[in-house]
């Protein structure tokens, strides 16, 4: 195989997926996302199945149990990190039918695989006494430093089944709280301090320098810290196009100068009332670029299309239609089409 890197002038889904059938979601995300398909996550599942439930399923010598508020580490591995590697395991085999299926093994095409962030994790993890791991440093470390060797061990699992090349994506959707100190704590006198950028920054560097494969780092979260993830050490950062502002536009700007590229969210994750054209759901990434002073080649050139975010709560058909529509999207921007004329 030759080295991978995240392709660009294509299209790809965030991660999350509708229902609860894993053979019926590969076959639809391998059909319909051939460019780059994803291992995805079936919330609805429900324990285990969700992003941090996942985590459960990836995390080396550090299981988890519930509490009365969410997820929380357990002493010793009890049901719910059992249910977690049984539903990734039902979702491997599910994909690996599907690859053989389509005629990808041992080919180079490559496959994306997603896991929540370390900070994100550590921000909704409760510790035994209740506070969520974010608040102390030595557990933020250790399941910082446990999520990384799971992901090396995932990585080599699903290029051992599938003969092909492996991208990871992480998510960090509450990266701006963990930033700005908004996290809730156990009373309002305990309460998680913002964490320092620097220590962030920290905590992503090391869990994204530990993996083997090129990362994307996925914040749909409006306010991105766009900096931060500039200098994290991802190949790719994973933005919703839908709520960048004005002040962003700088900090996208030097991602692309400094060489990344951009996974730019540009389909609604939800049915709108009259579905518009690929055009109209283009045009912003070509008002993005032509603010930004770039080429509009650049699209093809530099950014990976996906959904604004993961489909869970989207209907089946719906999840379809944006996958089309991104792939749709990602051939116009192949082929330098007219992305500002009328419908």
């Amino acid at each position: 195989m030759t080295d991978t890197v995240f392709p660009v002038g294509v299209a790809t889904g965030v991660g999350s997926w509708p229902g609860v059938d894993p053979r019926k979601a590969a076959a639809v995300v391998v059909g319909e996302a051939a460019q780059l398909p994803h291992l995805v996550e079936l919330p609805a599942r429900g324990l285990g199945a969700d992003m941090i439930g996942r985590a459960a399923a990836l995390l080396v010598d550090l299981p988890l149990d519930t509490s009365t508020t969410g997820y929380r580490v357990a002493q010793r591995t009890g049901p719910v990190t059992r249910l977690a590697r049984d539903l990734l395991a039902r979702d491997l085999d599910a994909l690996e039918e599907a690859w053989e299926l389509a005629g990808h093994r041992g080919s180079e095409q490559p496959v994306k695989v997603q896991a929540v962030g370390p900070l994100t994790l550590a921000s909704q993890l409760e510790l035994v006494g209740g506070h969520r791991a974010l608040t102390d440093p030595g557990a933020l470390r250790d399941l910082t430093e446990s999520l990384a060797e799971g992901l090396r061990g995932h990585v080599a699992e699903v290029r051992r089944r599938l003969g092909s090349p492996v991208l990871v994506q992480l998510d960090e959707p509450g990266l701006r709280s963990v930033l700005d100190g908004t996290l809730t704590g156990v009373s309002i006198l305990q309460t998680p301090r913002a964490l320092p950028e620097p220590e962030a920054l920290a905590v992503l560097q090391q869990a994204i320098a530990t993996v083997p494969v090129p990362v994307l780092v996925h914040c749909c979260a409006a306010s991105p810290p766009l900096d931060l993830l500039r200098r994290s050490g991802a190949a790719m950062v994973g933005l919703d196009a839908g709520v960048l502002r004005a002040a962003d536009l700088d900090g996208v700007g030097e991602l692309l100068d400094s060489g990344l590229s951009l996974a730019l969210g540009l389909v609604p994750t939800a049915a709108p009332e009259r579905t518009p054209s690929w055009r109209e759901l283009a045009r912003p990434a070509a008002v993005l670029v032509d603010r930004l002073g770039f080429p509009r080649s650049a699209l093809a050139e530099r950014v990976l299309v996906t959904p604004a975010c993961g489909l869970a709560g989207a209907s089946g058909a719906w999840s379809r239609e944006a996958l089309r529509r991104s792939a749709e999207i990602a051939r116009a921007f192949a082929d330098g089409a007219d992305l500002t004329a009328k419908d």
